[in-house]
């Protein structure tokens, strides 16, 4: 997956299917136990010899790709995913490497926050490529070495992950029978330690690629490369392009969401698992009683390629408001192969969501059930979906919104027409009315290339104080067309077109609130009407379901108070995420977020408050959801965009 660092109004650059399609995926298969019972002599040699190898590593049964010798565990845990820096990476900075350190910290813990597994037990182990280091096999059934290696490839070395060398260390050993019917055999390869306390292994490469250098805007790609005998992802790689560590601009948030996105991708939502994925009992995850799906995706009437599966469907059906059977999770379709397929949510349906193709300003991001709800039905993971983020594009609007006929009629306030200014949906930044190629020519307001946030007090200045604009933290954007009132013989010389302006607001209840402008004071501002403020002509416009009806969406904060906490706060963490730099160096161990926080009792109060915001935003949620709708009530704002 290949994603851009998008500036307001730039636009990402995806290619992960292309690269996914590269790269040969090796699956276990179950096979019997090869290792006998240890005496007490043989463990404390194995013991010692594991020691000196990979200090700290204590003796445990292994697993090659959740081959266990043990019994799988019935009931899931969050998943332990480890990042290991292999030796080619580029030498980063200190300052460098604290950056990669907390955005990848960040975002493994999120994930593990969300995702359970049926644990690997022991260590695990990666499979090595038969077709690589073997030259031949034996096939005749009726000789003891039938389907075993007769004949080492001499040219083999070692195994790669998007050209990323797997050590050793981590890979199962492999052996060479010469003769069909002889049980002598030739060790190739000898048999790794393997990861201990890993489900997923994630090599995290940073440098300054091909790739990267091809495209400026480029900051990280990725894919898998192993799966268990199950199907479920183990290893993969995310290239972390080196210049996006030294940018100036460089954002924490920004990074940490996009590990999140190569993750996600990484851990099964690709195209080319989709046919892979399992149907598992409600009661637990990827076990013995799951079955396959087999084709989950098919074309709707209009031509849009969707996925159908259980927890998808109602997750949309709950976030549009829509009751339609066909309304499965629609599938971006221009970046779509020959098989019509992609690894990215539709634009113009889930905009704003952590996996549609593109990621917009970082505020603006989220890790919605949609999505959370397409990893649960992979069948590898049971995911804590209560957690996901509010997703405010397209909430209630009906099983046709999104479609390329919808999105021009003017029926949704969602999109726009023209190329006026207003405000972006989530009303954090002012927005341009724009559309790209995702889009299809459907227009949205997208955040303005330069101090369109309105949470930045140091936006402003210039006519902000002409049309009463207030920046800070609590300031959201307003259709408005407020301009200070002048001497009576001036009146004439001022006109104010209805634009996108900044101003303070705070909330009175559910989709109620109060503005305030320079030199005013509170105002109430009814959600769907109208209000003018004294010393101003013209009017504010008021968002109707936009504001104070989702807690979690909220301006940045800084990288330790990140909103991403809101949700990786909520599961109480006993993961065992390393960074280890090769060889065997440990880069963090055990880390947590504490240091991060307030001190003494302060953090127990900003823990507490964490907590109170993110079940209020769950319990809005669902009265959003619940209530019924019986007409259709959308944001009022001015009827001609185009004029803006």
């Amino acid at each position: 997956m290949l994603l851009v660092v998008e500036l307001p109004g730039a636009l990402h650059m995806c290619i992960f299917d292309e690269l996914q399609s590269q790269v040969r995926v090796l699956r276990a298969t179950h096979t019997k136990p090869r290792l006998k019972a240890l005496t007490g002599l043989d463990e404390q040699l194995l013991n010692s010899l594991q020691q000196t190898r990979h200090p700290g590593l204590a003796l445990q049964q292994r697993s090659i790709q959740g081959e266990s010798v043990l019994p799988t565990p019935t009931v899931p845990q969050p998943i332990r995913i480890k990042t290991w820096i292999p030796r080619e990476s580029d030498n980063l900075s200190d300052a460098e490497e604290a950056r990669l350190e907390a955005a990848v910290e960040e975002a493994v813990r999120v994930v593990s926050s969300l995702l359970s597994v049926n644990r690997t037990v022991g260590p695990l182990l990666l499979s090595r490529d038969r077709k690589k280091y073997c030259k031949f096999l034996w096939r005749n059934s009726t000789t003891i070495n039938y389907n075993r290696c007769g004949r080492a490839n001499s040219n083999y070395r070692t195994e790669t992950c998007l050209d990323v060398k797997i050590p050793d260390v981590h890979l199962a050993g492999c052996d060479i029978y010469p003769e069909a019917d002889s049980p002598r055999r030739t060790v190739l390869r000898p048999e790794g330690a393997g990861l201990p306390d890993t489900d997923f292994l994630l090599y995290l490469h940073v440098q300054a690629t091909d790739k990267c250098r091809a495209e400026p805007r480029v900051l990280a790609y990725a894919v898998h490369c192993q799966t268990d005998a199950r199907g479920r992802p183990v290893a993969g790689v995310v290239v972390i392009c080196r210049d996006g560590l030294t940018a100036a601009a460089y954002s924490h948030l920004t990074a940490a969401q996009t590990v999140i996105h190569e993750l996600f991708h990484a851990l099964g939502f690709s195209k080319d698992l989709f046919s892979t994925w399992r149907r598992c009992p409600s009661s637990s995850q990827a076990d013995a009683k799951c079955s396959p799906r087999g084709k989950v995706t098919h074309s709707d009437g209009s031509k849009q390629m969707r996925i159908y599966t259980p927890s998808i469907m109602s997750a949309l059906q709950r976030h549009l408001v829509s009751t339609d059977p066909d309304l499965g999770g629609p599938l971006e379709n221009l970046d779509a192969s020959a098989d019509m397929l992609s690894s990215h949510w539709e634009s113009r349906v889930l905009q704003g969501s952590i996996m549609a193709a593109v990621l917009g300003d970082s505020a603006t991001v989220r890790i919605d059930s949609v999505t959370l709800a397409a990893l649960q039905d992979t069948g590898w993971y049971s995911v804590n979906l209560s957690q996901a983020q509010s997703l405010v594009w397209g909430d209630g609007e009906g099983a046709t919104f999104g479609s390329l006929t919808t999105c021009r009629d003017n029926s949704s306030s969602f999109f726009c027409t023209g190329s006026g200014h207003g405000c972006h949906f989530l009303h954090l930044h002012k927005g341009e009315c724009q559309t790209d190629p995702y889009l299809e020519g459907c227009r949205i307001y997208k955040p303005l290339k330069n101090q369109s946030e309105c949470w930045k007090k140091e936006n402003s200045g210039g006519s902000a104080e002409e049309h009463g604009e207030v920046f800070g933290f609590d300031s959201r954007c307003f259709f408005s067309s407020l301009i200070r009132q002048m001497d009576r013989s001036d009146l004439v010389q001022f006109s104010s077109s209805v634009g996108g302006r900044c101003y303070r607001h705070r909330c009175t209840g559910p989709n109620g609130y109060q503005i305030q402008v320079s030199g005013s004071g509170w105002v109430d501002c009814p959600a769907g009407g109208t209000t003018e403020i004294k010393g101003y002509h013209g009017t504010v416009f008021c968002p109707d379901r936009r504001l104070c009806l989702y807690p979690d969406v909220t301006p940045p904060l800084e990288p330790g108070n990140s909103p991403l906490n809101c949700i990786s706060r909520q599961v109480q963490l006993q993961t065992n995420t390393l960074l280890l730099h090769d060889p065997l160096q440990t880069l963090s161990q055990n880390k947590t977020w504490a240091s991060l926080r307030l001190p003494a009792g302060g953090a127990v109060a900003a823990a507490l408050l964490a907590a109170a915001v993110c079940f209020l935003a769950a319990l809005l949620a669902s009265y959003r959801k619940c209530r019924i709708c019986g007409v259709r009530i959308r944001t009022v704002a001015p009827e001609d965009h185009s004029e803006l």
